[in-house]
């Protein structure tokens, strides 16, 4: 039975983690609204960057360009989004689970990984996977140029031919209480159908076929870019989530512990009162 001292301590030491998991929920929640803000962003660039390569489309022979080129299944590489820190419930351990299950399908327990994030790094390290490469605090400061970094040796190798297809396994976000696991194909591109209707005429500068390939190659930077922040959006709302129920629970905890410790006191205070009306009959 622990005495009121200790129960002084537990609660102390509780309430301290309390004060703690309220700060990081309240920082999950900032950096939430700031991720959101920049999916909004993100989304008009890419939907008019949709809208150019179809009108590109229309004047070029797209069809035939590398990075729209399948290749079949055989030689394929994946792109593995977790975050560098815990604390945000199960984000990394869904991440983990659909990985291996995804290298469990016939023919890709060889298939090499390259790692966004440390929580998947650590864990892969102790498994009989190959990892191609490893990166890590990129949402420190995250931006176009950090996701393009990324995405560039993969493109690279894709457009040499060594590559038949490169997938990548991240949370999607939906709401602060919602993420889904998606295995996205992001090299070869989907094809781009031509614009059903193009209403004026563009006199194109550099020619359209040199265009069309800078074009493409932001194409998979942009796609590359928009899953990273969607990981980054739904790793915020997991740890607000997850901090928001951890500060519920010290809550309660020092209820509880409260409760115990009045309930101490209380029947220690009747057994004095005991004592003493004993002591007064004695005497009486």
């Amino acid at each position: 039975m622990p005495n009121t001292l200790d129960l002084k301590r537990r609660i102390r030491s509780v309430k301290n983690t309390e004060q703690l998991t309220r700060a990081m929920k309240m920082v999950a929640a900032a950096r939430l609204r700031r991720s959101q803000e920049q999916i909004l962003a993100a989304r008009p660039y890419a939907h008019r960057m949709h809208e150019v390569l179809a009108r590109l489309a229309c004047c070029t022979d797209a069809g035939h360009h590398p990075l729209l080129a399948e290749r079949g299944d055989e030689r394929v590489e994946i792109l593995v989004v977790t975050s560098d820190r815990g604390l945000c419930g199960g984000f990394n351990s869904s991440i983990i689970r659909r990985t291996e299950a995804f290298l469990a399908e016939p023919g890709r327990s060889d298939a090499p990984l390259h790692i966004v994030g440390r929580r998947a790094a650590d864990y892969f390290k102790g498994k009989p996977v190959t990892i191609h490469s490893s990166y890590a605090d990129v949402f420190r400061d995250f931006s176009f140029t950090r996701a393009r970094e990324i995405g560039q040796d993969m493109i690279q190798r894709f457009m040499k031919g060594e590559l038949d297809a490169v997938y990548i396994v991240y949370n999607q976000f939906k709401s602060a209480i919602q993420q889904n696991v998606v295995v996205e194909k992001l090299l070869p591109l989907v094809r781009i159908e031509a614009a059903a209707a193009v209403r004026h005429e563009y006199i194109y500068e550099p020619p359209p076929e040199q265009l069309l390939d800078a074009l493409l190659h932001r194409h998979v930077n942009v796609q590359l870019w928009a899953a990273l922040l969607e990981s980054n959006a739904a790793e915020n709302g997991a740890r607000m989530v997850a901090m928001d129920a951890a500060t519920k629970n010290a809550g309660e905890l020092i209820d509880r512990l409260t409760l115990q410790m009045n309930r101490i006191r209380q029947a220690a205070i009747t057994r004095e009162i005991i004592e003493v009306v004993s002591g007064s009959d004695a005497l009486g």
